[in-house]
């Protein structure tokens, strides 16, 4: 299957000699959730700002469709953008807004300005984030304010968000660093859930259990290069050794 996002040898450098990544390659099919493993300042957020066009490597490429978001800008990358949603490691909702609201805001690339400021969308737009907190699991909550939800539930409700925005790819960053076991695991068969509908899936990791547990693939990153793109059944103790040396972050 043809990949939806594909990186090919990308670099950047901070300053004179920070190389945050090099050469970075690796692609993904529709389906897929890849898991992004290293140990800190490994480059796994440099890879992501690239991935979504909020930071342009120095050399490479992201394709997607066909076009190199790293060529675009303006109102080309901002429509190139609606393919790819974020979710954020701190949720990054609306605390006084309820969730159903909040997940609104990923129709705000669509809808007119005028029904984004009076938060008077159509009603096919309602209906969709309806459907898309009923398939977290979070649709009885829709009417709650996000500041009155457990963290694990304003996850699932960032991941609503996501899926309201109808993009081909979910980039997730470290997306259960702060929840407890069961609020991650339950995000993350959420993720899994979400994968297995078609959307490409990357989440940025620390757990390696849990990428053991929940994704296809897994690609370790190491001083700013792929040291391991294997699928999960292909990675075993050497290689996490390899990956995280002696820095202890593997747990």
């Amino acid at each position: 299957m043809s990949a939806v996002i594909r990186a090919e040898g990308l670099v950047k450098t901070y300053g004179r000699d920070l190389r945050a990544i090099a050469g970075v390659s690796l692609s993904v099919a529709p389906g897929e959730f890849v898991a992004v493993l290293g140990p800190s300042g490994a480059g796994k957020t440099t890879l992501f700002r690239c991935l979504t066009g909020l930071t342009r490597p120095d050399a490479g490429a992201v394709l997607m469709h066909g076009r190199d978001l790293c060529r675009l800008d303006g109102r080309a990358l901002r429509t190139a953008r609606r393919e790819i949603a974020l979710i954020f490691q701190q949720f990054n909702l609306i605390r006084r807004l309820t969730a159903l609201q909040n997940v609104l805001a990923g129709r705000l690339a669509v809808v007119p300005t005028w029904r984004v400021l009076s938060r008077q969308f159509p009603a096919a737009d309602r209906a969709l984030a309806s459907r898309c907190l009923e398939r977290v699991g979070m649709l009885e909550r829709a009417e709650a304010r996000a500041d009155q939800l457990s963290g694990g539930q304003q996850q699932r409700v960032a991941i609503a968000r996501a899926l309201a925005q109808e993009a081909a790819v979910i980039l997730a960053d470290e997306p259960v660093a702060s929840l407890d076991p069961d609020s991650a695991a339950t995000v993350l068969q959420t993720l899994r859930s979400i994968a297995g509908s078609g959307v490409a899936v990357i989440a940025s990791l620390h757990q390696v259990h849990l990428a053991m547990a929940y994704a296809d693939r897994i690609v370790a990153l190491r001083d700013g290069r792929v040291l391991q793109d294997a699928p999960v059944a292909e990675i075993d103790a050497r290689a996490i050794e390899q990956i995280y040396g002696s820095r202890g972050e593997a747990a």
